[in-house]
């Protein structure tokens, strides 16, 4: 992999927290970055705002819950920058509440955006979007600490999650043999948009002050405050240089101390 010219990346959710994060980070370790998200009105100005800080980036709407979408994602993708040599999986939402209140209608939806859409994003990369059968290649899933153990009303999200987790490291081993790595990266308490959604249900759950859910979620990490949105990037970052390539079938935390598995 040479520094001058590194590898396309591809980014979904990549218009607000942790996958802007990560399209900065990719961008200023020299890769050209394609992102996505559902509006085109959001990428159009997610990319004009990353090209005025000089990046190296373009995007398109898409709906990573839908096969057809994510296979035009991805020609767009690779007509705009080439073969792509990383892919991170990010897109995702919350979602949960008494499991017998859970309707049909959020289960399904949770899993096809935070599990169903990593399987069809990643199948569609490897056939047809240059990474099968290439020297180099970096899968990059972002789970959550949540992946690894349940959390409290947040069944579809924690099932969502774990099955990432499994595909990562199914998958991982089985492109073990190849110059291809997969890995989650797995976020604790981050402060982003959806961070203030899950605190605002939680608040409504348990009929208290969303000040309150807060005082209670940071008192749980060890490191006394949530993560931020660039220290979840930075590690995806590391992940795709060339001295992670021994990293692969990973879930890594970056949780300040939540979760030690």
């Amino acid at each position: 992999m040479s520094a001058q010219k590194k590898p396309a990346a591809l980014v979904t959710g990549g218009t607000s927290g942790i996958g802007l994060a990560v399209v900065r980070d990719l961008a200023a370790r020299g890769h050209r970055v394609f992102l996505c998200a559902r509006t085109e009105e959001q990428v159009e100005k997610t990319v004009a705002e990353l090209r005025g800080e000089g990046f190296d980036v373009d995007g398109a709407a898409a709906d990573v819950r839908d096969r057809a979408s994510v296979a035009a994602l991805v020609r767009a993708a690779v007509d705009a920058f080439g073969p792509i040599g990383v892919l991170v999986n990010n897109a995702g939402r919350s979602g949960g509440g008494p499991t017998s209140d859970i309707s049909d209608e959020l289960w399904y939806d949770v899993i096809d955006t935070n599990l169903n859409s990593v399987f069809l994003m990643t199948r569609e990369v490897l056939k047809n979007g240059g990474l099968e059968g290439a020297p180099y290649g970096r899968i990059i899933n972002i789970a959550s600490t949540a992946g690894k153990q349940g959390v409290v009303l947040g069944a579809p999200y924690s099932a969502s999650k774990h099955g990432v987790v499994g595909f990562t490291k199914a998958l991982g081993n089985e492109l073990a043999p190849t110059g291809v790595t997969v890995n989650a990266v797995c976020p604790g308490y981050v402060e982003t948009p959806m961070a203030e959604r899950v605190r605002a249900g939680y608040a409504a759950a348990y009929d208290s002050s969303e000040e309150e859910v807060m005082r209670k979620f940071t008192a749980k990490i060890p490191l006394g405050r949530y993560s931020t949105p660039e220290e979840v990037a930075a590690l995806v970052g590391y992940l795709t240089t060339e001295l992670a390539s021994s990293i692969t079938s990973q879930a890594l935390n970056v949780c300040g101390g939540l979760g030690n598995f």
